[in-house]
């Protein structure tokens, strides 16, 4: 994992973006990631230890502020961070032609819905997916379709992988072995990763009860599930 901190910008209206650089000595172009965040408003912190231990196998990623409780559901914020990730990544030193869309809880189901979708534009869509701890049978904030049920009907544009933790009571595993189910049903490329962890864990996190929040642990377990998922996103850009 890399120690540097992010490097805190606006993508629009004063929405931040915390901005994770590959670790010292990397070479090239690096692949890109957007990682959206869960239900809980402007929670790009929470992502922090899984973005830097990416950004330290080589990852250029992008952890978006977004809020599930505007009258949008958050959608325009979704759909604002994956263009401006999309037009500054070459700016940072990332390959827009290896760009990855990724997001965990809340964010995961979103993730797969824009990567999926048919309505989704040639210059936004990802070349790769990663649903990390989600749920995709409800109607997604940014498509408003299910990810599950087109999924099931027509073959995925792009490789999925899809990340869940075993002791998962937030949302259950059963979520993602459904939606594994159907895109092996359609024969799509999907890639599927059990950890044994828990909801906040397969982002490198314990949820605190006090705080109502996820936060960072040094929980040896937990850290090597997270460095599990941070090499699926690896995985997905092509390292």
């Amino acid at each position: 994992m890399t120690s540097a901190q992010p490097e805190v910008i606006s993508y629009a209206d004063g929405r931040l973006m915390d901005v994770h650089r590959p670790a010292a000595g990397a070479t090239g172009p690096a692949p890109v990631v957007l990682l959206w965040h869960g239900r809980g408003p402007d929670e790009r912190d929470v992502l922090r230890p899984i973005a830097r231990e990416a950004a330290g196998l080589g990852l250029l990623v992008f952890v978006p502020d977004w809020r599930s409780d505007r009258p949008d559901g958050g959608r325009a914020e979704l759909l604002a961070s994956l263009a401006h990730a999309r037009r500054t990544a070459a700016g940072y030193g990332g390959d827009p032609e290896r760009f990855v869309l990724a997001g965990w809880s809340l964010g995961g189901r979103e993730a797969i819905a824009v990567a999926t979708h048919p309505d989704t534009p040639a210059d936004l869509r990802p070349v790769a997916a990663v649903g990390i701890s989600s749920s995709y049978a409800r109607p997604a904030i940014t498509t408003g379709d299910a990810p599950l049920d087109l999924l099931a009907d027509h073959p995925s544009p792009v490789p999925l992988w899809l990340v869940h933790g075993t002791e998962d009571d937030v949302l259950g595993i059963e979520h993602t072995q459904q939606l594994s189910a159907a895109l092996t049903k359609q024969m799509s490329p999907v890639r599927v990763l059990e950890l044994a962890t828990d909801h906040a864990g397969v982002v490198m996190t314990g949820y605190d009860a006090e705080a109502n929040r996820c936060l960072p642990t040094t929980a040896e377990a937990v850290l090597r599930a997270g460095r599990r998922t941070a090499a699926a996103l690896a995985e997905a850009a092509g390292l």
